[in-house]
């Protein structure tokens, strides 16, 4: 497979750049910081989760309504997400993410105003619109620079880590919206989601170098030169999958599936619980992505880790579907959060194996374009759906979703290499 040298992080990169070099120290730095970047502007895509549902009702807000803004983010990403992987590789990285991580801070900072000014859902749905704009930016430039950084022997623990911020502090920001909410109210934490991606667009200003164009030369690629190879299409179809039930299903309706099974811990109310709940996933999850992307390294193959992890979700919505009870409950939502997090790292490794390194951004831009249609359609269609027929068909349809997913990775991934499990080399 292809090597991703680190001569150009001696290009235009921040002011750790010049230091870099090619050492492996150079290496651990750049992850280090997009990690960091990564987890602290997530806060604000997870903050509003656990509190929108309800607040919806105070705010005289539809279910539907409701839906739609959860997932507007999805839908300004999906149109931004093909541009935002052609600047990339136009242009290179370091600048797109610090613009994409102030944006997100904009947006983060909407929720603050959508308390206290008139028409608050406007401002949500604003708010969300604009997120997702900043995320596209962020989501292509964050796993182009683990690609860049990476080789075969390191690429799937690189892409575990990363997508680990970028995943990890969404759902963070979930128990925080949950949990602080509940303590100190809604105002506060919004205030503090907004506090953090302020901080991580500093972070991202001071530490991230160039890494994707070599001397600060820019390339020509028009903003509709999308990536459609069998690879990225692939890729792409499974993170559809894992979006749709772990983000537009699980995170979308469990709030409400406590307050109709009467489940709770620690003395929270369902708002709580569900941040509770939602951060027992982050764990497995953060956990399971460094797992995942580590063990697809050592056996020199993705696919193999792919199907464990697929299967272990699946597995959790089944469970999830016939809980009754806490700690039936807690086992489904750590096989779901183990599932979502092992599938995470070896599937972006996957991508970085099988694309040429100059059209990565692009091919991250196509991943990201069908996860946000899985993630941007699964509260829309599960939530007014519950209404209607229950929770438990909703779960055993998502419980079927990544086992159609691992039909489509081995169908895939036989057609683009001639083999079921291919190696890392070939």
């Amino acid at each position: 497979m292809r090597q991703s040298p680190l001569s150009s992080l001696r290009g235009t990169g921040g002011r750790l750049a010049d230091g870099l070099g090619g050492s492996s120290n150079g290496r651990y730095i750049v992850i280090a910081a997009v990690i960091a970047s990564t987890f602290f502007i997530g806060f604000g895509g997870g903050v509003i989760y656990p509190i929108l549902p309800n607040l919806g009702v105070v705010l005289g807000i539809s279910p539907v309504l409701v839906g739609v803004i959860l997932s507007a983010n999805r839908f300004s990403r999906l149109v931004a997400n093909a541009p935002a992987g052609v600047l990339v590789d136009s242009v290179g990285t370091r600048t797109p993410f610090v613009v994409g991580m102030g944006i997100q801070g904009f947006g983060t900072l909407c929720y603050v105003l959508a308390m206290v000014a008139p028409a608050p859902e406007a401002w949500f749905l604003a708010a969300r619109l604009v997120w997702g704009i900043g995320s596209a930016l962020v989501f292509a430039t964050a796993y182009t620079i683990a690609d860049d950084v990476s080789d075969g022997g390191s690429r799937g623990a690189n892409m575990g880590l990363v997508r680990g911020g970028v995943l990890f502090g969404f759902p963070t920001g979930v128990v925080i919206g949950g949990i602080v909410s509940e303590l100190s109210g809604t105002l506060v934490a919004f205030a503090i989601a907004s506090a953090f991606a302020f901080i991580a667009t500093l972070i991202a200003y001071v530490t991230v170098p160039e890494t994707h164009v070599e001397g600060g030369t820019n390339t020509s690629n028009k903003p509709w030169d999308v990536n459609t190879s069998l690879a990225a299409i692939t890729v792409g179809l499974v993170n559809f999958s894992v979006l749709f039930v772990y983000i537009g299903a699980l995170f979308a309706t469990l709030v409400l599936f406590l307050a109709s099974n009467d489940l709770s811990v620690l003395g929270f109310d369902a708002q709580g619980s569900s941040g509770v709940f939602m951060g027992l996933t982050v764990v497995a999850a953060a956990v399971a992505m460094s797992l995942g992307g580590y063990v697809s390294d050592r056996r020199r193959s993705r696919v193999p880790t792919l199907l464990c992890f697929l299967g272990t979700t699946s597995l959790g919505f089944v469970l999830l579907a016939f809980a009754n009870s806490v700690p039936t409950l807690t086992v489904a939502c750590l096989c779901i959060g183990i599932g979502q997090g092992g599938t995470s790292g070896p599937l972006m490794a996957l991508l970085g194996d099988l694309v040429p390194e100059d059209e990565m951004g692009r091919a991250v831009g196509t991943n990201n374009v069908l996860g946000d249609v899985g993630g941007g359609f699964g509260p829309i269609v599960t939530l007014p759906l519950i209404d209607t027929i229950g929770f438990w068909p909703i779960y055993l349809t998502c419980a079927a979703l990544p086992l159609i997913a691992a039909a489509v990775l081995l169908g895939g991934v036989r057609r683009e290499t001639g083999q079921y499990v291919p190696r890392v080399e070939t």
